[in-house]
């Protein structure tokens, strides 16, 4: 039998494995130019990404549903271990950067108290990269809510960006 309060307490985690250099995927999750093109679901656009990447630097990103919904994140960076690791807190927000209750958006959000989001960079050797992140709501929330697809997806549309940039760093 599986222990109900483990499930409660189990952090959401998606993995993906990338065909290319760590280096190519980390700068798909941190530069802002890239960062629009796959933060959000599928059909969903980023038309802002504004990102200062450094311990302590803020960011604020915007995702647009394809009937035009604007949601706005704001978050800090903590921890950056280059090409490694980013430690950082994550919120809903108004297009100020503003913490604001996911309930303003009409959103159900459980997050485990005082836990970061953590994003994890394995080189695997091939030229291939594991991408872990790790989250801060619940497992078991995360997968009643539709976040956990969400994120699926958006790791869908970053291989997309980090296949273009490996096509480019060839051709260069």
């Amino acid at each position: 039998m599986t222990k109900n309060t483990a499930n409660e307490t189990e952090r959401m985690v998606v993995t993906r494995v990338f065909d290319a250099p760590r280096e190519l995927v980390w700068k798909a999750w941190t530069d802002p130019e890239y960062v629009m093109q796959w933060w959000g679901p599928k059909g969903f656009t980023a038309p802002v990404c504004q990102m200062d990447f450094r311990v302590g630097g803020k960011f604020l990103c915007c995702m647009r549903t394809p009937d035009g919904q604007e949601f706005w994140n704001g978050g800090e960076y903590h921890e950056i271990v280059l090409h490694e690791k980013i430690v950082s807190s994550m919120y809903f927000s108004d297009s100020k950067g503003n913490k604001v209750e996911p309930a303003q958006y009409g959103i159900e959000h459980e997050a485990i108290e005082n836990a970061y989001d953590v994003t994890l960079f394995e080189d695997l050797g091939n030229g291939q990269t594991k991408l872990t992140f790790i989250g801060n709501e619940p497992m078991e929330s995360a997968k009643n809510s539709g976040q956990l697809e969400g994120w699926n997806q958006i790791l869908d549309k970053i291989a997309a960006v980090v296949e273009g940039l490996a096509q480019g760093e060839i051709r260069n």
